[in-house]
């Protein structure tokens, strides 16, 4: 079974930077796409940024855009989200998430990344940005 485990979470300031981590293992194809999903207390989880492993395709959703990287590392299996200018609406637990498909055709269509279509999940780690 795929397994996902996120570290970097921290305290920040605002206009700050932090990188989180997750760290894959379990993988059975080539074709995945994994992503970052954010949830603050009292609000829905919200897509952030996704990569697949294909071709390295990656979508980002505009309350990120400019300001967050998604990358990847395949040789160590290690995905990460480069967080820059960092704002209090960004305080929220972050999970990295993995769906079969490395195709972000229907991310784009749809206009986000619909949790419902991931299939594992990380534990989640806690970004708190501070004013």
């Amino acid at each position: 079974e795929v397994q996902l485990v996120e570290s970097g979470g921290s305290l920040v300031q605002a206009g700050g930077s932090l990188r989180l981590s997750c760290a894959a293992s379990g993988f059975t194809a080539d074709d995945y796409t994994i992503g970052w999903f954010r949830q603050a207390p009292g609000k829905e989880r919200e897509g952030v940024a996704c990569i697949t492993t294909t071709d390295s395709d990656t979508f980002y959703s505009d309350s990120v855009k400019g300001r967050f990287t998604i990358s990847s590392d395949n040789a160590k299996s290690t995905m990460y989200l480069t967080m820059n200018s960092l704002k209090p609406e960004d305080t929220a637990v972050y999970y990295c998430a993995a769906r079969r498909g490395g195709s972000l055709t229907s991310t784009r269509a749809f206009g986000g990344m619909w949790p419902r279509t991931y299939d594992y999940w990380g534990q989640g780690t806690q970004v708190t940005v501070s004013s």
